[in-house]
C-alpha cells in the first residue's frame, strides 16, 4: 500500500491538518532560542520557526526552520500508518521486505533546483543547541556513503559541527560509517558523502535501522512508503541522495585529517566530550528554490524516538528468533532511548525470559539494561512494568549481570564504552502459571465504564 506523503513538505502538511503543527511568527534566534522552543514543544507539535536571526546568518535570511516532526510515537504511528502499538512489528516486517530505491535525473528532483559551488555553511540557519555546544551543530543530515569496494550505500545520521564556511566536524561512532572511512583512509583517499537535511519520518527512521554492512537502508524507507524511495547523482561526488529533500551538501570526509570536535549536547542529556575526530569538506550545496532548514533538537523526545523505534524492529525480530512468543519490544525514554530495553513474552517454557534478554543484548551493544515481563503487563507504562519486577522477580535468581561488555561511548558511567549487562526476568514462574497466585485483581465491568456520564 503507498503511503500518502515522500517528502517533508507533504509530512508537514500532515502535520497541519491534524493540528500537529505550528508556526512562530515572531523573530527567533538561533542561538539556544529555537532549541529551547523546540524542547517545550517536543512531543506536543511540531515548530515551524518563519523568521529566524542568528550571529553569523545573513540579515536577509529566509529559510525557516522546522523541528519536533517525529516527536511523539502518536506521531510516528501516523507517519508509518499503523496504532502506537504496532510500530515495532510493523517497522520489522518493512525491514524484511526492503523495496530498492530508484534513480531519477535533476529533473524530476527538486533538491537539484539550486545547486552551489561557492560553499558557506553561515548561509545556512544552523542552531546553537546547548550552552556549552562548541558552535553550530547540524543534527538531522542524512549522512549518505558508499562502500568504496562494493559500491553499497550506508545511510546514517551524525553529530557535525560547524568548522568555517566549507568544513564539518564529524563524530564516528565504531559502526559502519566509520568502517568506510577507515578503508578509503588506509589508501589515503577520502570517502565521499552526501549530508541530506529535511526530510520526512520515513527516511528519518530507516537511516536508524540496525542491519548488517552492505544493506541499503533506503530499501526499508521503500518499503514504508509502499514505493521506492528515489534518489538522485550528486554533482561533486558519486553518491546518490533523497531526491525529495530540501538541501543537501556534497563533500568529502578527508584522509588523516583530525580537528576538535565538541563538546556537544547528546541523547543520554549529558554532553559529548571534546576530542580530536574526522572532518568533512563541504564541495557543493544542492537545495529547493526555498528550502526549509530541519533540526532535531538533542535530547529531546524526538531524538531518541527516531532511533528506539527504528532499534525496535530489528530487535523484536531477534528476539522471535530466540523466543517465538515474544509479543512487543520497547526502548523506555527513561533510557534514552536506547540503554533500557523492556520484552513482552507469552511464556510458555522456563528460561524464556533469559533467552530474550541474551538474544537482545546480542542484537545490540547499546542496550544495557532488559526487563521481561508477561502478556498481562504494559510494556509501554513504566509503573506496570515496575509493578512486575516488584512482584514477579527475585534478586537472587532472577537479575543476573555481565561485566566488561561493549556498550556505547556516549554512556558517561562506561569505561570508554566498556560497560556491565543487566537482565532481569519480571515473568510468572512457570510451576505458577495455573493457579492464582500471581494473578492480577479486576474489577467485572470496569473497562467498560465512562467515568464523565456518572459526574454531574
Amino acid at each position: 500500500m503507498r503511503n500518502n506523503y515522500t517528502s517533508m513538505r507533504e509530512w508537514l502538511n500532515i502535520l497541519y491538518e491534524n493540528g500537529l503543527l505550528k508556526h512562530v511568527k515572531k523573530k527567533v534566534k538561533l542561538e539556544f532560542e529555537v532549541a529551547a522552543l523546540g524542547k517545550k514543544a517536543c512531543g506536543k507539535y511540531a515548530l515551524y520557526f518563519e523568521h529566524i536571526r542568528g550571529q553569523n546568518l545573513p540579515a536577509d535570511n529566509k529559510i525557516p526552520i522546522v523541528t519536533g516532526i517525529a516527536g511523539s510515537r502518536n506521531m510516528i504511528a501516523l507517519a508509518m500508518g499503523v496504532a502506537v502499538d504496532e510500530i515495532g512489528k510493523h517497522f520489522a516486517a518493512m525491514q524484511s521486505n526492503p523495496l530498492p530505491p530508484t534513480i531519477v535525473d535533476n529533473a524530476h528532483a527538486p533538491v537539484k533546483e539550486v545547486i552551489t559551488k561557492d560553499v558557506n555553511l553561515y548561509r545556512l540557519p544552523i542552531p546553537i543547541h546547548h550552552e556549552k555546544d562548541a558552535g553550530q551543530y547540524i543534527t538531522a543530515g542524512i549522512v549518505v556513503a558508499k562502500n568504496p569496494i562494493t559500491g553499497e550505500r550506508n545511510v546514517s545520521i551524525h553529530r557535525l559541527q560547524v568548522h568555517d564556511k566549507n568544513h564539518l566536524g564529524i563524530l564516528l561512532l565504531p559502526r559502519h560509517l566509520k568502517a568506510l572511512q577507515q578503508m578509503m583512509e588506509s589508501e589515503g583517499k577520502p570517502l565521499e558523502v552526501a549530508i541530506s537535511i529535511g526530510n520526512d519520518p520515513i527516511i528519518l527512521l530507516a537511516s536508524q535501522a540496525i542491519v548488517p554492512l552492505g544493506f541499503d537502508e533506503f530499501g526499508i524507507a521503500g518499503a514504508l512508503y509502499g514505493e521506492p524511495v528515489k534518489l538522485v547523482k550528486g554533482e561533486t561526488i558519486s553518491v546518490e541522495y533523497p531526491a525529495y529533500c530540501e538541501i543537501v551538501l556534497e563533500g568529502k570526509i578527508l584522509p588523516d585529517v583530525r580537528h576538535p570536535e565538541g563538546p556537544f549536547g547528546e541523547y543520554p542529556k549529558y554532553y559529548g566530550p571534546k576530542a580530536d575526530r574526522e572532518v568533512v569538506e563541504v564541495t557543493c550545496i544542492a537545495s529547493r528554490r526555498d528550502p526549509i532548514y530541519q533540526t532535531i533538537v538533542p535530547a529531546t523526545d524526538e531524538h531518541t524516538l527516531l532511533g528506539a523505534v527504528a532499534r525496535e524492529g530489528g530487535l523484536l525480530k531477534s528476539v522471535q528468533q530466540a523466543v517465538p512468543t515474544a509479543k512487543k519490544v520497547y526502548l523506555s525514554p527513561g533510557g534514552a532511548g536506547r540503554y533500557h530495553l523492556v520484552i513482552q513474552i507469552d511464556k510458555k517454557n522456563e528460561g524464556e525470559a533469559k533467552n530474550a534478554i541474551f538474544a537482545a543484548l546480542g542484537n545490540n551493544q547499546e542496550i544495557k539494561h532488559v526487563v521481561v515481563v508477561d502478556t498481562d503487563v504494559d510494556i509501554f507504562d513504566p509503573i506496570d512494568v515496575s509493578w512486575a519486577i516488584a512482584t514477579r522477580c527475585q534478586a537472587d535468581k532472577d537479575v543476573f549481570i555481565i561485566s566488561g561488555a561493549c556498550g556505547n561511548k556516549l554512556d558517561p558511567s562506561s569505561n570508554d564504552g566498556v560497560s556491565a549487562k543487566m537482565g532481569i526476568d519480571a515473568t510468572v514462574p512457570m510451576q505458577d502459571k495455573s493457579t492464582e497466585k500471581f494473578n492480577r485483581i479486576q474489577i467485572p465491568g470496569e473497562e467498560n465504564i465512562n467515568l464523565i456520564q456518572y459526574i454531574d
